[in-house]
């Protein structure tokens, strides 16, 4: 099982389990040409080490997801799968993402659990580590395999890791989504209603920072407390059927409180963003598990990108994205989406009326283009948050979200 686990200032990530090796759509495609050709067959690429001597600063996580597909094909349990650039072997870098690798090595990352060769006969074998070397090969039953050619220094006894960056490689940047992971990020009427709010800062500041105190109304908690602050965002509208959904908690700040009272004051820590004024706390107590599955959907699933964070125009890689799919629609964290850029209405010129022009031109829709690829990692009743972990083009708000 591919696996985010934190425990202060130390992660490890695993691969997904051998019982979890078929990824929904693939079953039924194995036959199709899993002898058509061998992985050795597939044009070579330049050396990794060679690659990264034209620059010191580009990782194997840069690299690799500049090779992701735009158009990837449906998935298909073969040879076929294999990226014509992929390395005959790969020694992992600190760094590499598990994304970036699976990138690196097939078109469709997703697919990994596919080829991963699991070796009973090796510690941690769903893991993977910086010094580890991965190799290209093929099974007995001619489908490819990526293997374990050569365990780094850190499987040698995991009791002598003793910084993150030994750790097993995470699956995705952490750094991109860790204020998510760990905090609710979708409010409702009743949360914003109920909850305690910002009433002023001390020393008639305008904003709130690291290290700022402020003054907390309706807060009944104790002193030596922690509040999680959010900025209450932008409405949640489901495009389909235009309810509210909720609204955006935009994450500020941690709050602890340092005394008691009516209203209370609390020192900020741990800022993401400015705290203002009418920003409302909700406790931390809750626990939000850290552990996500990579997969494909196991149901079908169409939908739109509703929100995305901050409110840019223009969606890009490593940008968080709000969908209208969530549990009740079989969306969980894990799951990896295709994005398409829904087409332009466009006037057919050739059947206007020459008296008024194009104005009353019949009108087109343009077919739907593939964008991107977006990776769930936090699911609700009705929505999600993904993260943007490929794209070929600028995506949009109400583009269509589908199985890859």
């Amino acid at each position: 099982m591919v696996s985010i686990q934190v425990s202060g200032p130390r992660y490890a990530v695993g691969l997904l389990a051998a019982v979890l090796m078929a990824v929904t759509g693939c079953a039924s495609h194995r036959a199709a040409d899993e002898a058509a050709a061998k992985p050795e067959a597939a044009a070579p690429a330049p050396a990794p080490d060679a690659a990264s001597n034209q620059s010191d600063d580009l990782t194997a996580t840069d690299a690799a997801l500049q090779n992701v597909p735009s158009n990837s094909a449906a998935p298909v349990v073969s040879s076929s799968i294999i990226n014509p650039t992929a390395p005959k072997s790969y020694t992992v870098k600190r760094g590499d993402t598990l994304w970036a690798i699976a990138s690196m090595f097939l078109k469709d990352p997703w697919l990994w659990p596919e080829v991963w060769y699991i070796n009973p006969q090796v510690a941690n074998p769903h893991l993977i580590y910086p010094g580890d070397t991965l190799a290209l090969a093929a099974g007995s039953d001619g489908r490819p395999q990526i293997r374990l050619e050569q365990g780094g220094p850190a499987r040698l006894d995991p009791r002598l890791r003793s910084s993150p960056i030994d750790g097993a490689i995470p699956t995705i940047p952490y750094s991109a989504i860790a204020a998510f992971l760990s905090r609710p990020t979708v409010l409702t009427d009743e949360q914003i209603r109920k909850a305690p709010y910002v009433l002023a800062f001390r020393e008639e500041h305008v904003i709130g920072g690291m290290g700022h105190e402020i003054y907390v109304q309706h807060l009944k908690g104790g002193t030596n407390d922690r509040y999680t602050v959010y900025h209450v965002g932008d409405e949640l509208r489901d495009p389909e059927d235009g309810k509210v959904v909720g609204y955006q908690g935009i994450y500020t700040a941690t709050a602890l409180i340092s005394k008691a009272g009516e209203p209370a004051k609390a020192l900020l820590t741990d800022p993401a963003r400015e705290t203002l004024v009418g920003d409302r706390l909700l406790s931390t107590d809750t626990e939000i598990p850290l552990n996500f599955m990579l997969r494909a959907p196991r149901s079908d699933v169409h939908g739109q990108i509703m929100s995305v964070i901050d409110g840019t125009q223009l969606i890009g890689q490593y940008q968080i994205v709000v969908i209208n799919r969530g549990k009740r629609h079989g969306v969980d964290a894990g799951d990896v989406l295709a994005v398409d850029k829904a087409g332009a209405v466009v006037p057919d010129r050739e059947r206007s009326s020459g008296w008024f022009g194009t104005s009353f031109a019949p009108k087109v829709k343009l077919p739907n283009e593939r964008g991107g690829t977006i990776l769930v990692f936090k699911s609700f009743d009705r929505v999600s948050y993904a993260l943007v972990v490929g794209a070929s083009t600028a995506l949009h708000v109400n583009d269509v979200v589908r199985n890859p």
